[in-house]
């Protein structure tokens, strides 16, 4: 898709009561539209046709003015998620959270398992105490 040539014509209203000039028509007038003229390939155009047709546009230039809208918002990070990304977003972060506590948990019984081992080898552990013989 190549731009040929951008015209920066806007129509005002006709102050006669007679129609626009140059194949304008009353919501040209009301919107300030400006034309950009395109160049598609066969096979663009046959793209463009079809999907603007399927979505319910009455002509492929509705349907590119809503693409170029969309482009637009897009590049300005303005657009919803759909649900199934939402969901996986979702599910990558449970999962997440799930990884921290277990890494958590598992630092708690690696640091509690060597601190027992020290204590065995320099001898203090509750169990080795000297017993007098009474029961408190």
């Amino acid at each position: 898709m190549t731009v040929v040539q951008e015209s920066k014509q806007t129509f005002s209203p006709d102050t006669s009561g007679r129609h626009p000039r140059k194949n304008g028509s009353a919501r040209q007038n009301k919107d300030r539209r400006e034309r950009v003229f395109i160049r598609l390939s066969p096979e663009d155009k046959q793209r463009a046709q079809y999907w603007a047709d399927k979505r319910g546009f009455s002509s492929v230039n509705e349907y590119l003015v809503e693409a170029v809208a969309e482009q637009i918002r897009r590049e300005n990070l303005d657009y919803d998620l759909p649900t199934l990304e939402i969901a996986r977003l979702n599910e990558i972060i449970d999962q997440f959270k799930a990884l921290s506590t277990n890494c958590a948990n598992l630092e708690r019984v690696v640091t509690s398992g060597f601190e027992s081992l020290i204590g065995l080898t320099r001898g203090d552990n509750y169990l080795l105490s000297h017993e007098d013989g009474e029961l408190t």
